[in-house]
């Protein structure tokens, strides 16, 4: 079977979206199998992405002849279709949350990953006509999918409440995470990296955009609670709220104690996870939460938010508390501190199931599905 994807994360973010589907593409081609797989991008994006998906003789990039950003955006929307009819695609899967219009009726079977429905269930975080462009799309997509792949219950539940989808046409499959964190750097290599980086020597680490949603200010309230020789790492993009976090950093005399990295390599990124005695996730929603994987892959104790699904990711060995309460961060992520040996191989066992292969095994068994849906 010939199918296609929507490969413009693929080659154009390096996390995120991104990394769900160079994951996926790189363990679907991994499988036995004679499918081949076309990824369909409006342009070659980057180069260290793009180099990150392993090309085989099944899998093979296609770009837009569109040589403008509108053009190369309306292809993507709309003009694809033809392209999927010239290339005798039989199934076409949207990996970050659309599906082209026409889909439908060309008569190529269309298949959706939604991760999470944030812009919906809290619009305050974005701006009002981003919030109305991304609720046209999502209701676009529903009326040209066939089936929906959820990355979360969370998230499938929120299609069902938002979107008025079938629950019998949305299929729960966890979002993959690639293994190379579980894989130990050498003693040589964490030091090297630690000199570079200047890092503090103790110190719990927190991964993801610097922005309201992820909360990250409640984890510098918690440190100022915490012993004086432990320091909080903050990676990631940051936006207008990291200035707000570092007015709070200053105002409470902590700049000696909190740093924030930006541009971290992927390379290096599991050195600094493996280095920390806790990992610390305040975010007040998600729709699923990987920087909580890589971090137990890393032998991390996790302690993150309630009241999204970061209780899926993290399991029943993580620590979980309500996202305004500071104090409350700050005993939890003492408590991980301390029990480290005990909730650490625990959660390692848990999280197996959201690891390459067998995701990878449950998106096929989700395209065998597609043979069995009912056209409305």
């Amino acid at each position: 079977m010939r199918i296609g994807y929507d490969a413009k994360r693929i080659v154009s973010n390096g996390t995120g979206l991104g990394s769900y589907g160079r994951t996926l593409i790189n363990s679907l081609a991994a499988l036995e199998g004679d499918d081949e797989l076309l990824l369909y991008a409006p342009d070659e994006g980057r180069k260290e992405w793009r180099e990150q998906v392993r090309l085989c003789e099944s899998v093979r990039f296609v770009y837009s002849d569109r040589k403008h950003g509108l053009g190369k955006s309306l292809w993507r929307s709309h003009g694809i279709v033809e392209d999927l009819r010239r290339d005798g695609v039989s199934l076409y899967h949207g990996l970050s949350g659309e599906l082209p219009v026409g889909l439908r009726k060309a008569g190529i079977p269309g298949i959706v990953t939604i991760h999470d429905l944030i812009f919906m269930r809290h619009p305050e975080y974005y701006h009002a006509i981003d919030a109305w462009i991304y609720k046209r799309k999502f209701y676009q997509t529903l009326r040209e999918a066939d089936r929906i792949i959820a990355i979360s219950e969370r998230t499938r539940q929120d299609i069902i409440e938002l979107g008025g989808f079938p629950r019998d046409r949305i299929d729960l499959v966890y979002q993959s995470c690639d293994t190379r964190y579980r894989l130990l750097r050498s003693e040589d290599e964490l030091q090297k990296i630690h000199a570079e980086y200047d890092l503090p020597p103790r110190y719990i680490l927190n991964v993801g955009t610097v922005e309201e949603r992820k909360n990250v200010l409640l984890a510098v309230k918690a440190l100022e609670k915490l012993p004086a020789d432990l320091s909080l790492i903050i990676v990631g993009r940051q936006t207008k709220y990291a200035e707000k976090v570092k007015r709070y950093i200053r105002r409470h005399q902590l700049d000696q104690r909190v740093r924030f990295l930006q541009g971290v390599p992927n390379s290096v990124l599991p050195a600094i996870y493996q280095m920390a005695e806790a990992f610390v996730y305040p975010s007040r929603y998600e729709g699923f939460g990987i920087p909580v994987i890589e971090a137990i892959q890393s032998g991390l104790p996790v302690v993150a938010a309630t009241g999204s699904c970061l209780e899926e990711a993290g399991g029943p060995d993580s620590f979980y508390v309500d996202p305004d309460d500071s104090e409350g961060l700050r005993e939890a992520i003492l408590k991980a501190i301390a029990q480290h040996d005990h909730l650490v191989p625990k959660a390692q066992e848990y999280i197996r199931r959201f690891e390459n292969g067998d995701v990878a095994r449950q998106v096929l068994n989700c395209y065998q599905r597609m043979n069995l849906r009912q056209k409305p």
